[in-house]
Protein backbone atom coordinates (compact mmCIF):
# COMPACT_ATOMS: atom_id res chain seq x y z
CA UNK A 1 0.00 0.00 0.00
CA UNK A 2 1.63 3.71 -0.45
CA UNK A 3 2.85 5.38 2.19
CA UNK A 4 2.69 8.77 3.06
CA UNK A 5 6.27 10.64 2.12
CA UNK A 6 4.79 14.24 3.92
CA UNK A 7 2.57 15.17 5.99
CA UNK A 8 -1.13 16.06 4.92
CA UNK A 9 -3.43 18.67 6.18
CA UNK A 10 -7.05 18.10 5.65
CA UNK A 11 -8.55 21.73 6.12
CA UNK A 12 -12.00 23.20 6.62
CA UNK A 13 -13.74 20.63 5.56
CA UNK A 14 -17.11 19.02 7.84
CA UNK A 15 -15.44 16.32 9.57
CA UNK A 16 -17.74 13.70 10.37
CA UNK A 17 -17.16 10.25 12.64
CA UNK A 18 -19.50 8.23 14.44
CA UNK A 19 -17.24 6.58 16.18
CA UNK A 20 -16.00 9.69 17.64
CA UNK A 21 -19.65 11.42 17.45
CA UNK A 22 -17.23 14.05 15.81
CA UNK A 23 -19.42 16.62 13.82
CA UNK A 24 -17.75 19.82 13.13
CA UNK A 25 -16.01 22.00 10.26
CA UNK A 26 -12.05 21.43 11.60
CA UNK A 27 -8.55 20.57 10.11
CA UNK A 28 -7.41 16.88 9.72
CA UNK A 29 -3.52 16.47 10.22
CA UNK A 30 -2.20 13.05 9.06
CA UNK A 31 1.12 12.33 9.96
CA UNK A 32 3.36 9.10 9.32
CA UNK A 33 0.14 7.46 7.67
CA UNK A 34 -2.25 7.80 10.84
CA UNK A 35 -4.72 10.67 12.04
CA UNK A 36 -2.67 13.15 14.41
CA UNK A 37 -4.91 15.93 15.24
CA UNK A 38 -7.80 17.54 14.38
CA UNK A 39 -8.98 20.51 15.47
CA UNK A 40 -9.38 24.11 14.24
CA UNK A 41 -6.83 26.23 12.61
CA UNK A 42 -4.28 23.56 12.84
CA UNK A 43 -1.97 25.64 11.18
CA UNK A 44 0.42 25.01 8.49
CA UNK A 45 3.44 22.16 10.01
CA UNK A 46 6.49 22.72 7.46
CA UNK A 47 6.17 20.23 4.82
CA UNK A 48 2.35 19.26 5.25
CA UNK A 49 0.58 19.11 1.72
CA UNK A 50 -2.67 21.51 2.04
CA UNK A 51 -5.94 20.07 0.29
CA UNK A 52 -8.98 22.05 0.64
CA UNK A 53 -11.94 20.55 1.94
CA UNK A 54 -14.52 23.54 1.92
CA UNK A 55 -18.09 22.50 1.33
CA UNK A 56 -16.92 18.88 1.63
CA UNK A 57 -17.43 15.96 4.54
CA UNK A 58 -14.30 14.42 5.64
CA UNK A 59 -14.79 11.18 7.14
CA UNK A 60 -13.09 8.07 7.74
CA UNK A 61 -12.27 5.72 4.61
CA UNK A 62 -15.57 4.13 3.25
CA UNK A 63 -15.04 0.60 2.76
CA UNK A 64 -16.63 -2.12 0.20
CA UNK A 65 -16.70 -5.96 1.83
CA UNK A 66 -18.02 -7.07 -1.23
CA UNK A 67 -16.95 -7.01 -4.49
CA UNK A 68 -15.32 -8.86 -7.44
CA UNK A 69 -12.06 -8.15 -8.93
CA UNK A 70 -11.94 -11.15 -11.41
CA UNK A 71 -8.01 -11.72 -10.93
CA UNK A 72 -6.45 -14.14 -11.27
CA UNK A 73 -7.99 -15.80 -14.40
CA UNK A 74 -10.00 -12.86 -16.09
CA UNK A 75 -7.59 -10.37 -16.27
CA UNK A 76 -9.44 -9.22 -19.40
CA UNK A 77 -12.74 -8.02 -17.70
CA UNK A 78 -10.57 -6.32 -14.41
CA UNK A 79 -7.43 -6.85 -12.03
CA UNK A 80 -7.14 -6.21 -8.62
CA UNK A 81 -5.14 -2.76 -9.80
CA UNK A 82 -7.83 -1.91 -12.16
CA UNK A 83 -10.39 -2.48 -9.78
CA UNK A 84 -8.41 -0.90 -6.67
CA UNK A 85 -8.12 2.16 -8.38
CA UNK A 86 -11.72 2.06 -9.56
CA UNK A 87 -12.50 1.77 -5.51
CA UNK A 88 -10.16 4.82 -4.99
CA UNK A 89 -12.22 6.58 -7.40
CA UNK A 90 -15.51 6.08 -5.82
CA UNK A 91 -14.51 6.98 -2.46
CA UNK A 92 -13.21 3.71 -1.35
CA UNK A 93 -9.98 3.19 0.95
CA UNK A 94 -10.46 -0.46 0.99
CA UNK A 95 -12.39 -3.24 -0.67
CA UNK A 96 -12.60 -7.00 0.24
CA UNK A 97 -12.01 -9.45 -2.79
CA UNK A 98 -14.38 -12.07 -3.27
CA UNK A 99 -12.69 -15.57 -3.70
CA UNK A 100 -15.09 -16.74 -6.94
CA UNK A 101 -11.69 -16.55 -9.30
CA UNK A 102 -10.29 -18.51 -11.28
CA UNK A 103 -8.36 -20.67 -9.45
CA UNK A 104 -10.78 -20.02 -6.52
CA UNK A 105 -8.85 -18.64 -3.42
CA UNK A 106 -8.94 -21.37 -1.00
CA UNK A 107 -6.13 -21.59 0.11
CA UNK A 108 -2.56 -19.38 1.64
CA UNK A 109 -0.59 -19.03 -1.55
CA UNK A 110 -3.67 -17.76 -3.57
CA UNK A 111 -4.73 -14.89 -0.39
CA UNK A 112 -0.83 -14.34 -0.70
CA UNK A 113 -1.21 -13.75 -4.55
CA UNK A 114 -3.51 -11.06 -4.27
CA UNK A 115 -2.34 -8.81 -1.24
CA UNK A 116 0.89 -8.98 -3.35
CA UNK A 117 -0.38 -7.42 -6.34
CA UNK A 118 -2.60 -4.68 -4.35
CA UNK A 119 0.64 -3.98 -2.97
CA UNK A 120 1.92 -2.98 -6.30
CA UNK A 121 -0.66 -0.10 -7.15
CA UNK A 122 -0.94 2.88 -5.37
CA UNK A 123 -4.69 2.64 -4.77
CA UNK A 124 -7.19 1.32 -2.37
CA UNK A 125 -6.41 -1.32 0.12
CA UNK A 126 -7.24 -5.44 -1.19
CA UNK A 127 -8.37 -7.50 1.51
CA UNK A 128 -8.67 -11.39 0.65
CA UNK A 129 -12.02 -12.84 1.20
CA UNK A 130 -11.31 -16.89 1.25
CA UNK A 131 -13.48 -19.35 0.32
CA UNK A 132 -15.63 -21.30 2.63
CA UNK A 133 -15.21 -24.94 0.48
CA UNK A 134 -12.56 -26.42 -1.51
CA UNK A 135 -12.71 -24.97 -5.20
CA UNK A 136 -16.08 -23.78 -4.05
CA UNK A 137 -17.79 -27.15 -4.35
CA UNK A 138 -19.26 -27.02 -1.36
CA UNK A 139 -18.06 -29.92 -0.46
CA UNK A 140 -15.07 -29.97 2.74
CA UNK A 141 -14.42 -26.97 3.95
CA UNK A 142 -10.97 -24.61 2.84
CA UNK A 143 -7.89 -24.34 5.38
CA UNK A 144 -9.48 -21.46 7.54
CA UNK A 145 -6.32 -21.27 9.95
CA UNK A 146 -3.88 -20.67 6.87
CA UNK A 147 -6.32 -18.37 5.28
CA UNK A 148 -6.44 -16.30 7.75
CA UNK A 149 -3.07 -16.53 8.86
CA UNK A 150 -2.28 -15.12 4.84
CA UNK A 151 -4.43 -12.28 5.05
CA UNK A 152 -7.98 -13.38 4.87
CA UNK A 153 -10.43 -11.28 6.26
CA UNK A 154 -13.25 -13.72 5.89
CA UNK A 155 -14.86 -16.92 3.98
CA UNK A 156 -17.41 -17.09 1.95
CA UNK A 157 -18.66 -19.10 -1.36
CA UNK A 158 -20.24 -15.95 -3.13
CA UNK A 159 -21.55 -16.90 -6.56
CA UNK A 160 -22.71 -19.90 -5.04
CA UNK A 161 -24.99 -21.03 -1.78
CA UNK A 162 -23.72 -23.03 0.72
CA UNK A 163 -25.94 -25.80 -0.27
CA UNK A 164 -25.30 -27.84 2.93
CA UNK A 165 -26.99 -27.48 6.15
CA UNK A 166 -24.25 -29.53 7.27
CA UNK A 167 -21.31 -27.59 6.05
CA UNK A 168 -22.85 -24.39 6.69
CA UNK A 169 -23.15 -25.31 10.74
CA UNK A 170 -19.30 -26.51 10.27
CA UNK A 171 -18.45 -23.12 8.56
CA UNK A 172 -19.67 -21.45 11.13
CA UNK A 173 -18.09 -23.04 14.06
CA UNK A 174 -14.94 -23.28 12.79
CA UNK A 175 -15.07 -19.60 11.84
CA UNK A 176 -15.25 -18.27 15.68
CA UNK A 177 -11.52 -19.86 15.99
CA UNK A 178 -10.41 -16.74 14.12
CA UNK A 179 -12.91 -14.70 14.63
CA UNK A 180 -13.88 -14.00 11.50
CA UNK A 181 -17.49 -13.85 9.34
CA UNK A 182 -18.99 -16.54 7.17
CA UNK A 183 -20.34 -14.27 4.45
CA UNK A 184 -23.18 -16.34 2.58
CA UNK A 185 -24.87 -15.62 -1.19
CA UNK A 186 -28.73 -16.68 -0.22
CA UNK A 187 -30.12 -18.53 -2.81
CA UNK A 188 -31.99 -21.81 -2.71
CA UNK A 189 -31.15 -23.44 -6.14
CA UNK A 190 -34.21 -25.52 -7.19
CA UNK A 191 -36.30 -22.62 -6.27
CA UNK A 192 -34.29 -20.28 -8.56
CA UNK A 193 -33.02 -22.55 -11.04
CA UNK A 194 -33.34 -21.15 -14.77
CA UNK A 195 -34.68 -17.81 -13.50
CA UNK A 196 -33.01 -14.71 -14.12
CA UNK A 197 -35.49 -12.33 -12.76
CA UNK A 198 -38.11 -11.45 -10.24
CA UNK A 199 -40.84 -14.11 -10.07
CA UNK A 200 -43.81 -11.84 -10.58
CA UNK A 201 -45.93 -9.81 -12.83
CA UNK A 202 -43.02 -7.63 -14.79
CA UNK A 203 -41.41 -11.56 -15.62
CA UNK A 204 -44.83 -12.80 -16.80
CA UNK A 205 -45.35 -9.89 -18.94
CA UNK A 206 -41.79 -10.49 -20.50
CA UNK A 207 -42.14 -14.48 -20.65
CA UNK A 208 -38.79 -14.83 -18.45
CA UNK A 209 -38.82 -17.19 -16.13
CA UNK A 210 -38.71 -15.52 -12.32
CA UNK A 211 -36.74 -16.36 -9.24
CA UNK A 212 -39.24 -16.10 -6.52
CA UNK A 213 -38.41 -14.17 -2.86
CA UNK A 214 -38.88 -17.50 -0.88
CA UNK A 215 -35.57 -18.62 -2.94
CA UNK A 216 -33.92 -16.12 -1.02
CA UNK A 217 -35.72 -16.15 2.21
CA UNK A 218 -35.13 -19.96 3.17
CA UNK A 219 -31.58 -19.67 3.35
CA UNK A 220 -31.69 -16.88 4.89
CA UNK A 221 -33.55 -18.23 7.75
CA UNK A 222 -31.55 -21.71 7.82
CA UNK A 223 -28.37 -19.66 8.22
CA UNK A 224 -29.85 -17.39 11.02
CA UNK A 225 -31.52 -21.05 12.58
CA UNK A 226 -27.48 -22.13 12.08
CA UNK A 227 -26.06 -18.64 13.75
CA UNK A 228 -28.05 -19.19 16.61
CA UNK A 229 -27.10 -23.15 17.21
CA UNK A 230 -23.56 -22.31 16.37
CA UNK A 231 -23.03 -18.54 17.94
CA UNK A 232 -21.12 -17.95 15.03
CA UNK A 233 -21.28 -15.03 12.75
CA UNK A 234 -23.57 -15.06 10.05
CA UNK A 235 -22.82 -12.09 7.30
CA UNK A 236 -25.54 -12.41 4.36
CA UNK A 237 -24.78 -11.17 0.97
CA UNK A 238 -26.51 -8.54 -1.18
CA UNK A 239 -30.30 -8.84 0.50
CA UNK A 240 -32.99 -8.05 -1.85
CA UNK A 241 -36.55 -8.79 0.06
CA UNK A 242 -38.65 -7.56 2.26
CA UNK A 243 -39.07 -10.99 3.85
CA UNK A 244 -35.43 -11.19 4.43
CA UNK A 245 -35.55 -7.97 5.80
CA UNK A 246 -37.98 -9.34 8.16
CA UNK A 247 -36.21 -12.53 9.02
CA UNK A 248 -33.25 -10.41 10.05
CA UNK A 249 -35.03 -8.39 12.49
CA UNK A 250 -36.40 -11.65 13.90
CA UNK A 251 -32.97 -13.34 14.73
CA UNK A 252 -31.45 -9.39 15.59
CA UNK A 253 -34.04 -9.24 18.21
CA UNK A 254 -33.45 -12.69 19.97
CA UNK A 255 -29.92 -11.61 19.94
CA UNK A 256 -28.07 -14.04 17.25
CA UNK A 257 -25.32 -12.87 16.16
CA UNK A 258 -26.45 -11.87 12.04
CA UNK A 259 -25.21 -9.12 10.09
CA UNK A 260 -26.51 -8.01 6.33
CA UNK A 261 -25.37 -5.86 3.58
CA UNK A 262 -27.04 -4.27 1.06
CA UNK A 263 -26.05 -2.62 -2.56
CA UNK A 264 -27.19 0.54 -3.90
CA UNK A 265 -28.53 -1.08 -6.79
CA UNK A 266 -31.45 -2.86 -4.43
CA UNK A 267 -32.06 0.14 -3.13
CA UNK A 268 -32.69 2.51 -5.57
CA UNK A 269 -34.11 0.44 -8.63
CA UNK A 270 -36.87 -2.25 -9.08
CA UNK A 271 -37.68 -5.22 -11.30
CA UNK A 272 -39.23 -2.39 -14.24
CA UNK A 273 -35.20 -1.25 -14.54
CA UNK A 274 -35.23 -4.48 -16.77
CA UNK A 275 -37.79 -3.89 -19.18
CA UNK A 276 -37.33 -3.60 -23.13
CA UNK A 277 -35.10 -6.95 -21.80
CA UNK A 278 -31.82 -4.72 -20.86
CA UNK A 279 -28.79 -6.98 -19.55
CA UNK A 280 -27.44 -4.02 -17.59
CA UNK A 281 -30.50 -4.67 -15.26
CA UNK A 282 -29.70 -8.46 -14.45
CA UNK A 283 -28.24 -9.62 -11.55
CA UNK A 284 -28.43 -12.05 -8.70
CA UNK A 285 -30.60 -11.66 -6.80
CA UNK A 286 -32.71 -9.75 -9.15
CA UNK A 287 -33.70 -6.11 -8.51
CA UNK A 288 -37.17 -6.94 -7.10
CA UNK A 289 -40.54 -4.56 -6.01
CA UNK A 290 -41.12 -1.16 -4.93
CA UNK A 291 -42.16 -2.49 -1.54
CA UNK A 292 -39.25 -4.71 -1.37
CA UNK A 293 -36.94 -1.67 -2.02
CA UNK A 294 -39.01 0.98 0.35
CA UNK A 295 -38.19 -2.12 3.06
CA UNK A 296 -34.98 -2.13 2.25
CA UNK A 297 -34.47 1.68 2.65
CA UNK A 298 -36.42 1.66 6.30
CA UNK A 299 -34.00 -1.43 7.38
CA UNK A 300 -30.53 0.35 6.35
CA UNK A 301 -31.99 3.48 8.15
CA UNK A 302 -32.59 1.76 11.50
CA UNK A 303 -30.07 -0.29 11.50
CA UNK A 304 -31.66 -3.95 10.27
CA UNK A 305 -29.30 -3.75 7.21
CA UNK A 306 -25.52 -3.07 8.92
CA UNK A 307 -24.12 -1.54 5.70
CA UNK A 308 -23.80 -1.08 2.14
CA UNK A 309 -21.56 -3.01 -0.01
CA UNK A 310 -21.45 -2.77 -3.76
CA UNK A 311 -21.27 -6.45 -5.15
CA UNK A 312 -19.20 -4.99 -7.81
CA UNK A 313 -19.39 -7.66 -10.39
CA UNK A 314 -17.64 -6.28 -14.15
CA UNK A 315 -18.56 -8.64 -17.37
CA UNK A 316 -17.15 -7.61 -20.98
CA UNK A 317 -19.39 -5.95 -23.16
CA UNK A 318 -19.94 -9.31 -25.23
CA UNK A 319 -21.09 -11.02 -22.26
CA UNK A 320 -23.98 -8.90 -21.62
CA UNK A 321 -24.31 -8.09 -25.27
CA UNK A 322 -26.59 -11.49 -25.92
CA UNK A 323 -30.50 -12.84 -24.95
CA UNK A 324 -31.48 -11.78 -21.72
CA UNK A 325 -31.64 -15.16 -20.49
CA UNK A 326 -28.50 -16.28 -21.37
CA UNK A 327 -26.39 -13.11 -20.20
CA UNK A 328 -24.47 -13.06 -17.18
CA UNK A 329 -26.13 -11.68 -13.83
CA UNK A 330 -23.86 -8.94 -12.16
CA UNK A 331 -23.08 -4.82 -12.87
CA UNK A 332 -20.27 -3.02 -11.79
CA UNK A 333 -20.73 -0.27 -9.04
CA UNK A 334 -17.56 1.19 -6.80
CA UNK A 335 -17.72 3.96 -9.20
CA UNK A 336 -21.10 5.29 -8.54
CA UNK A 337 -22.10 3.70 -5.08
CA UNK A 338 -21.88 7.29 -2.85
CA UNK A 339 -23.07 9.26 -5.67
CA UNK A 340 -26.44 6.74 -6.08
CA UNK A 341 -26.53 6.83 -1.98
CA UNK A 342 -26.46 10.74 -1.66
CA UNK A 343 -28.78 11.08 -4.38
CA UNK A 344 -31.27 8.69 -3.62
CA UNK A 345 -31.33 8.23 0.38
CA UNK A 346 -30.32 11.25 1.55
CA UNK A 347 -31.31 13.81 -1.03
CA UNK A 348 -34.33 12.50 -0.70
CA UNK A 349 -34.69 12.74 3.15
CA UNK A 350 -34.78 8.81 4.08
CA UNK A 351 -30.78 8.74 5.67
CA UNK A 352 -28.54 11.67 7.07
CA UNK A 353 -24.63 11.77 6.15
CA UNK A 354 -24.02 10.66 9.66
CA UNK A 355 -26.03 7.37 8.55
CA UNK A 356 -24.32 7.12 5.04
CA UNK A 357 -20.80 7.27 7.17
CA UNK A 358 -21.80 4.70 9.61
CA UNK A 359 -23.05 2.38 6.85
CA UNK A 360 -20.08 2.73 4.39
CA UNK A 361 -17.43 3.22 6.86
CA UNK A 362 -17.48 2.36 10.38
CA UNK A 363 -19.64 -0.33 10.50
CA UNK A 364 -17.85 -2.29 8.06
CA UNK A 365 -14.61 -1.47 9.60
CA UNK A 366 -15.99 -2.87 12.96
CA UNK A 367 -18.02 -6.34 11.43
CA UNK A 368 -15.04 -7.19 9.74
CA UNK A 369 -12.35 -6.60 12.26
CA UNK A 370 -10.52 -4.05 9.55
CA UNK A 371 -8.54 -1.49 10.00
CA UNK A 372 -9.85 2.36 9.70
CA UNK A 373 -14.08 3.03 10.22
CA UNK A 374 -12.81 6.10 12.90
CA UNK A 375 -10.65 9.20 12.51
CA UNK A 376 -9.38 9.16 16.51
CA UNK A 377 -6.23 9.75 16.94
CA UNK A 378 -4.02 7.43 16.38
CA UNK A 379 -5.85 5.94 14.15
CA UNK A 380 -4.69 4.84 10.31
CA UNK A 381 -5.20 7.55 7.76
CA UNK A 382 -7.81 6.57 5.58
CA UNK A 383 -9.56 9.62 4.34
CA UNK A 384 -13.18 9.82 1.96
CA UNK A 385 -13.36 13.64 1.42
CA UNK A 386 -16.41 13.76 -0.39
CA UNK A 387 -18.03 16.89 -1.81
CA UNK A 388 -22.44 15.92 -1.49
CA UNK A 389 -23.09 18.50 -4.30
CA UNK A 390 -21.17 17.80 -7.14
CA UNK A 391 -23.32 17.06 -10.14
CA UNK A 392 -22.55 14.28 -12.53
CA UNK A 393 -23.96 12.36 -15.17
CA UNK A 394 -22.80 8.56 -15.53
CA UNK A 395 -20.68 7.86 -18.41
CA UNK A 396 -19.18 4.26 -18.32
CA UNK A 397 -16.50 5.39 -20.72
CA UNK A 398 -15.12 7.43 -18.27
CA UNK A 399 -14.95 4.60 -15.77
CA UNK A 400 -11.35 3.16 -14.10
CA UNK A 401 -12.88 -0.06 -14.19
CA UNK A 402 -12.75 -2.20 -17.33
CA UNK A 403 -16.49 -3.01 -16.22
CA UNK A 404 -18.94 -1.16 -18.53
CA UNK A 405 -21.77 -2.94 -17.13
CA UNK A 406 -24.29 -0.73 -15.12
CA UNK A 407 -28.02 -0.09 -15.53
CA UNK A 408 -27.62 3.41 -14.47
CA UNK A 409 -25.72 5.15 -17.92
CA UNK A 410 -27.18 8.93 -18.26
CA UNK A 411 -28.53 9.42 -14.81
CA UNK A 412 -27.96 12.45 -13.41
CA UNK A 413 -26.06 12.08 -9.63
CA UNK A 414 -25.25 14.32 -7.02
CA UNK A 415 -22.21 13.29 -4.65
CA UNK A 416 -18.25 12.44 -5.46
CA UNK A 417 -15.23 11.52 -4.02
CA UNK A 418 -12.77 14.54 -3.74
CA UNK A 419 -10.12 13.14 -2.28
CA UNK A 420 -9.20 9.56 -1.64
CA UNK A 421 -6.53 9.09 1.14
CA UNK A 422 -5.07 5.65 1.97
CA UNK A 423 -2.27 5.50 5.17
CA UNK A 424 -2.35 9.60 4.34
CA UNK A 425 -1.71 9.43 1.21
CA UNK A 426 -3.52 10.90 -1.38
CA UNK A 427 -4.42 7.98 -3.86
CA UNK A 428 -7.23 9.78 -6.26
CA UNK A 429 -8.02 13.36 -7.00
CA UNK A 430 -11.26 14.66 -8.61
CA UNK A 431 -9.80 16.55 -10.71
CA UNK A 432 -6.64 14.49 -11.05
CA UNK A 433 -5.27 12.45 -14.39
CA UNK A 434 -7.31 9.40 -14.96
CA UNK A 435 -4.96 7.02 -15.96
CA UNK A 436 -4.71 3.33 -16.04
Amino acid sequence: MPRSMRDLLLEGGHVLDPATARDEVADVLLRDGKVEAIGRNLGHPDGAERLDCRGAYVAPGFIDVHCHLREPGREDVETIATGARAAAAGGFTAICAMPNTEPVTDNQAAVGFIIRQASRVSAARVHPIGAISVGQKGESLAEFGEMVAAGAVAVSDDGRPVVSAHLMRTALEYAQTFGIPVIDHCEELTLAHGGSMNEGIVSARLGLKGIPAEAEEIMVIRDILLARRTGGHVHLAHMSTKGSVELIRWGKDRGINVTAEVTPHHLTLTETAVEGYRTAAKMNPPLRTAEDVEVLQEALKDGTIDLVATDHAPHHYDAKDREFADAPFGIVGLETALALVVTELVDSGMIDFKTLVDRMSTRPARLFGLPGGTLANGSIGDVTVFDPTFAWQVDPATFLSKGRNTPYTGKALRGRARYTVVGGAVVHRADGPRSR
